[in-house]
Protein backbone atom coordinates (compact mmCIF):
# COMPACT_ATOMS: atom_id res chain seq x y z
CA UNK A 1 0.00 0.00 0.00
CA UNK A 2 0.83 3.47 -0.68
CA UNK A 3 1.64 6.28 1.99
CA UNK A 4 -1.74 7.17 2.34
CA UNK A 5 -2.90 3.28 3.06
CA UNK A 6 -4.90 3.01 0.17
CA UNK A 7 -5.09 0.12 -2.65
CA UNK A 8 -4.66 2.49 -5.40
CA UNK A 9 -1.74 3.20 -7.14
CA UNK A 10 0.02 6.80 -6.82
CA UNK A 11 -0.47 8.42 -9.26
CA UNK A 12 1.90 8.80 -12.47
CA UNK A 13 3.95 12.29 -12.32
CA UNK A 14 4.01 14.07 -15.82
CA UNK A 15 7.18 15.98 -16.76
CA UNK A 16 6.87 18.93 -18.21
CA UNK A 17 8.31 18.80 -22.65
CA UNK A 18 10.32 21.76 -23.26
CA UNK A 19 11.87 22.92 -26.09
CA UNK A 20 15.45 23.34 -26.47
CA UNK A 21 18.06 25.54 -28.21
CA UNK A 22 21.35 23.35 -28.38
CA UNK A 23 24.60 25.05 -30.03
CA UNK A 24 27.01 22.67 -31.01
CA UNK A 25 30.44 23.03 -32.58
CA UNK A 26 31.63 20.05 -34.55
CA UNK A 27 34.49 19.36 -36.91
CA UNK A 28 33.78 19.81 -40.31
CA UNK A 29 34.55 16.66 -41.98
CA UNK A 30 31.99 14.20 -43.69
CA UNK A 31 29.64 12.35 -41.89
CA UNK A 32 29.69 14.31 -38.81
CA UNK A 33 25.84 15.26 -39.60
CA UNK A 34 24.80 11.72 -40.43
CA UNK A 35 26.01 10.94 -37.46
CA UNK A 36 24.53 13.36 -35.22
CA UNK A 37 21.44 12.97 -36.70
CA UNK A 38 21.60 9.17 -36.51
CA UNK A 39 22.42 9.50 -32.33
CA UNK A 40 18.60 11.22 -32.29
CA UNK A 41 16.78 8.65 -34.31
CA UNK A 42 18.47 5.62 -32.49
CA UNK A 43 17.32 6.85 -29.45
CA UNK A 44 13.47 8.02 -30.98
CA UNK A 45 14.43 12.12 -30.06
CA UNK A 46 13.04 14.09 -32.41
CA UNK A 47 14.96 17.34 -34.43
CA UNK A 48 12.22 19.86 -34.88
CA UNK A 49 14.81 22.09 -36.46
CA UNK A 50 18.47 21.56 -38.06
CA UNK A 51 21.10 24.00 -39.57
CA UNK A 52 24.66 23.91 -39.96
CA UNK A 53 27.47 26.01 -41.59
CA UNK A 54 30.90 25.79 -41.21
CA UNK A 55 31.71 28.79 -38.76
CA UNK A 56 35.50 28.85 -38.54
CA UNK A 57 37.37 27.70 -42.04
CA UNK A 58 40.98 27.98 -39.96
CA UNK A 59 39.89 25.69 -37.49
CA UNK A 60 37.42 23.27 -39.90
CA UNK A 61 34.85 23.69 -37.12
CA UNK A 62 31.19 23.95 -37.84
CA UNK A 63 28.36 25.17 -35.93
CA UNK A 64 25.19 23.01 -35.53
CA UNK A 65 21.78 24.55 -34.18
CA UNK A 66 19.25 22.27 -33.06
CA UNK A 67 15.74 22.18 -31.52
CA UNK A 68 14.48 19.72 -29.83
CA UNK A 69 11.43 18.98 -27.28
CA UNK A 70 11.53 16.69 -24.17
CA UNK A 71 11.56 16.52 -20.37
CA UNK A 72 14.43 17.64 -18.34
CA UNK A 73 15.94 14.22 -18.03
CA UNK A 74 15.88 13.50 -21.74
CA UNK A 75 17.38 16.70 -22.58
CA UNK A 76 20.27 16.38 -20.15
CA UNK A 77 20.50 13.09 -21.91
CA UNK A 78 20.51 14.07 -25.35
CA UNK A 79 23.12 17.26 -24.13
CA UNK A 80 25.33 14.00 -22.83
CA UNK A 81 25.49 11.61 -25.89
CA UNK A 82 25.88 14.90 -27.97
CA UNK A 83 28.92 15.74 -25.54
CA UNK A 84 30.35 11.81 -26.21
CA UNK A 85 30.23 12.24 -30.32
CA UNK A 86 34.12 12.31 -30.90
CA UNK A 87 33.74 15.05 -33.55
CA UNK A 88 31.77 17.39 -30.93
CA UNK A 89 33.60 20.00 -29.36
CA UNK A 90 31.03 21.52 -27.27
CA UNK A 91 26.98 21.37 -26.23
CA UNK A 92 25.64 24.82 -25.04
CA UNK A 93 22.04 24.97 -24.49
CA UNK A 94 21.07 28.22 -25.29
CA UNK A 95 17.80 27.75 -23.59
CA UNK A 96 19.46 27.84 -19.97
CA UNK A 97 22.12 30.12 -21.02
CA UNK A 98 18.78 32.76 -21.43
CA UNK A 99 17.62 34.80 -23.75
CA UNK A 100 18.92 33.52 -26.43
CA UNK A 101 18.78 35.54 -29.90
CA UNK A 102 16.49 33.29 -32.80
CA UNK A 103 15.89 33.55 -36.05
CA UNK A 104 14.62 31.93 -38.95
CA UNK A 105 14.31 32.64 -42.38
CA UNK A 106 10.91 32.15 -45.01
CA UNK A 107 10.77 32.56 -48.46
CA UNK A 108 6.72 32.58 -48.95
CA UNK A 109 5.52 32.20 -52.34
CA UNK A 110 1.40 33.48 -52.73
CA UNK A 111 -0.60 33.96 -55.98
CA UNK A 112 -3.31 36.32 -56.49
CA UNK A 113 -5.13 38.65 -58.25
CA UNK A 114 -7.39 42.27 -57.52
CA UNK A 115 -7.79 42.24 -53.77
CA UNK A 116 -5.60 39.29 -53.04
CA UNK A 117 -2.64 40.72 -54.94
CA UNK A 118 -3.16 43.99 -52.72
CA UNK A 119 -3.67 42.45 -49.63
CA UNK A 120 -0.96 39.87 -49.68
CA UNK A 121 1.37 43.54 -50.36
CA UNK A 122 -0.29 45.12 -47.27
CA UNK A 123 0.92 41.86 -45.24
CA UNK A 124 4.36 41.96 -46.16
CA UNK A 125 4.64 45.34 -45.44
CA UNK A 126 3.30 45.45 -41.91
CA UNK A 127 5.42 42.18 -41.39
CA UNK A 128 8.62 43.93 -42.92
CA UNK A 129 8.72 41.18 -45.86
CA UNK A 130 10.93 42.22 -48.41
CA UNK A 131 9.48 41.57 -51.74
CA UNK A 132 12.12 39.32 -54.26
CA UNK A 133 9.99 38.98 -57.18
CA UNK A 134 6.82 39.77 -58.33
CA UNK A 135 5.16 38.70 -61.50
CA UNK A 136 1.63 39.76 -62.68
CA UNK A 137 -0.10 36.40 -60.81
CA UNK A 138 2.23 36.37 -57.72
CA UNK A 139 4.70 37.40 -55.29
CA UNK A 140 7.96 35.60 -53.47
CA UNK A 141 8.43 37.37 -50.16
CA UNK A 142 11.36 36.70 -47.98
CA UNK A 143 10.62 37.09 -43.78
CA UNK A 144 13.19 37.49 -41.01
CA UNK A 145 11.83 36.46 -37.54
CA UNK A 146 11.18 34.49 -34.74
CA UNK A 147 9.40 30.93 -35.52
CA UNK A 148 5.98 32.72 -34.38
CA UNK A 149 5.78 35.74 -36.22
CA UNK A 150 7.02 33.55 -39.63
CA UNK A 151 4.33 30.76 -38.45
CA UNK A 152 1.83 34.02 -38.16
CA UNK A 153 2.52 35.44 -41.78
CA UNK A 154 2.17 32.08 -43.16
CA UNK A 155 -0.86 31.57 -41.64
CA UNK A 156 -2.32 34.90 -42.95
CA UNK A 157 -0.84 33.87 -46.40
CA UNK A 158 -2.36 30.75 -46.46
CA UNK A 159 -5.80 32.41 -46.45
CA UNK A 160 -4.65 34.71 -50.01
CA UNK A 161 -3.29 32.20 -51.62
CA UNK A 162 -0.31 30.41 -50.65
CA UNK A 163 1.60 28.39 -53.29
CA UNK A 164 4.87 27.53 -51.38
CA UNK A 165 7.12 28.35 -48.58
CA UNK A 166 11.04 27.58 -47.52
CA UNK A 167 12.27 27.93 -44.12
CA UNK A 168 16.22 27.79 -42.94
CA UNK A 169 15.44 26.53 -39.78
CA UNK A 170 16.23 28.40 -36.70
CA UNK A 171 19.76 30.13 -36.44
CA UNK A 172 20.72 31.10 -32.70
CA UNK A 173 23.22 33.10 -30.63
CA UNK A 174 23.38 34.09 -26.99
CA UNK A 175 22.76 37.54 -25.71
CA UNK A 176 26.73 39.27 -24.59
CA UNK A 177 29.88 39.61 -25.13
CA UNK A 178 30.98 35.97 -24.70
CA UNK A 179 31.47 33.54 -27.05
CA UNK A 180 30.28 30.12 -27.27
Amino acid sequence: MNAMNTHYPDPVKVEPVNRHTLAVIVDNEPGVLARISGMFSGRGYNIESLTVSETEAERHLSRITIVTSGTDAVIQQIKAQLDRLVPVHRVVDLTLQGNAIEREICLVKVAGQGEHRSEALRLAAAFGAKTLDATLSSFVFELTGTTEEIDRFVRLMTVIGLVETCRTGISAMGRGAEPL
